[in-house]
């Protein structure tokens, strides 16, 4: 067990506590809850680097890494279906999305083949974290809550979502 690899268990045990937070009528639940969203988010990027600057890639780190980040997401979209903040449809196709690039990656990993995360997967990955943390936190900013902000924000991720998924598929086909 290295550093990196702890922060990524560490955003992995911080969702959870996120879930609850969202999902639960304690005071101030939904901004501690957008907090540790945005520490958990800004963690992905840290582990990453450090593992890379300090030469201490892992197997396991390559199998954490991702599934910490789809699991932070996944848990976001569908809290905020639940509040009723976003449309079950936005959800749906993001996760959908994940889970096929998901199996992509499985599929070729047994051909030997690693796909690493394209610059366009990592403009996905931010265009949600952006658009997730705006739903949750417009209603703070009381001159923009009633403006659709945050839903133009998910349309776009959920754009780029769908054009990274196509990309990672073009480039990497399946032989069957």
């Amino acid at each position: 067990m290295n550093i990196p690899n702890s922060i990524t268990i560490l955003r992995i045990l911080l969702i959870p506590i996120f879930v609850v937070l969202m999902l639960t009528r304690i005071p101030y639940g939904g901004t501690m809850g957008a907090a540790i969203f945005l520490f958990a988010a800004l963690t992905d990027s840290l582990d990453g680097y450090l593992a890379r600057k300090w030469k201490q890639t892992t197997k396991l780190g390559a199998i954490l890494d991702p599934l910490a980040d789809k699991l932070l997401i996944t848990a976001a979209l569908i809290s905020l279906v639940e509040l009723g903040r976003l449309p079950g449809w936005m959800a749906i196709i993001i996760i959908g999305r994940e889970f096929a690039v998901t199996g992509l990656r499985v599929v070729k990993a047994e051909e030997g083949i690693i796909i690493p995360a394209s610059k366009l997967g990592k403009l996905k990955t931010i265009s949600q974290v952006i658009a997730v943390l705006i739903i949750m936190l417009q209603n703070f900013f009381y001159p923009l809550s009633h403006l659709p902000i945050g839903h133009w924000a998910m349309y776009i991720a959920v754009i780029i979502t769908l054009v990274s998924g196509v990309e990672y598929f073009q480039k990497n086909k399946i032989n069957f």
